[in-house]
């Protein structure tokens, strides 16, 4: 059995579960609970686009303290059980999003949805899905549109996921020179490394494709849902400026700059969480 102990404040429980979504998907589950049971809403944590568990642990630990927390490893996820055909849309993470909400039995304002890039997204796109409300979103570096560029959406579909070994040094490369503020933020270029290392090849492909034309701009004044948006300006993946234009076309929302990647993957948001939920609780 594995062990997720690491990743949690002393004392807290952790279970994991495998939990069907639909008929085709069966989500890995990571549930942990802190031996003090709070009056906190529970929070359905989704973390972004093929990224792993160990880059928040810093968050988990501290968050686990006081919230009861289920961690979503979504579908493009190695941990992802898929059969027959499956899809990759951005309407799928989000209808999934919804799944486990009615999976846990949550009631109307008694959670929270918190997710970073492409989780957030997920989450605000979940919200015409969703059979309950919850109390609040919190999402780390949004995105409203999913920028890939031609070159890579040619060599995407032209090559089998099979030759994905050879194309890794050049995508990390590539991260490196052209996408990433390394000097401002090693870490976030380490981080994103070892999430390539371990990506499923043929899920991976399959989830760049069918979001290369994604937009969420029209819905999102639809939304009125308390909504706390965390950009970083010195991490050049999630631009700045369609962060600040989501808040803007979001009307219950606020946004704050941690700077950095690595601060939004720190302590440091648990705690800018905390004082969010006490304003609207």
């Amino acid at each position: 059995m594995e062990d997720f102990s690491e990743f949690a404040a002393p004392e807290t429980t952790c279970r994991v579960r495998n939990v069907p979504v639909n008929k085709n998907v069966t989500l890995k589950i990571i549930s942990f609970s802190p031996r003090k049971v709070a009056e906190n809403p529970v929070i359905i944590f989704v973390p972004g686009w093929i990224s792993l568990m160990s880059g928040w642990k810093e968050v988990l630990i501290e968050m686990s303290r006081d919230f009861t927390i289920h961690y979503v490893e979504t579908r493009e996820k190695i941990s992802s059980t898929v059969s027959g055909k499956v899809h990759y849309q951005v309407e799928d993470f989000a209808r999934d999003i919804s799944s486990l909400v009615d999976f846990f039995r949550l009631k109307d304002r008694d959670f929270i949805l918190y997710g970073s890039s492409l989780g957030s997204t997920t989450i605000v796109d979940s919200c015409r899905f969703l059979t309950r409300q919850p109390l609040c979103m919190v999402l780390i570096g949004v995105n409203a549109v999913f920028y890939i560029p031609k070159f890579w959406q040619c060599v995407m579909r032209l090559f089998p996921p099979r030759l994905y070994l050879v194309f890794k040094p050049i995508i990390k490369w590539y991260l490196r020179n052209f996408r990433l503020d390394v000097q401002s933020d090693q870490a976030q270029y380490e981080k994103y490394c070892l999430n390539i290392d371990t990506a499923d090849p043929w899920k991976l492909k399959k989830a760049a494709l069918a979001f290369v034309r994604y937009a969420i701009w029209d819905r999102l004044p639809d939304i009125k849902i308390p909504a706390l948006l965390i950009s970083a300006s010195k991490d050049e993946i999630h631009d700045l400026q369609n962060i600040r234009r989501i808040s803007a076309l979001m009307s219950n929302s606020t946004n704050i700059d941690l700077e950095t990647n690595s601060n939004t993957h720190s302590a440091a948001m648990v705690v800018e969480m905390r004082k969010f939920v006490k304003k609207i609780d």
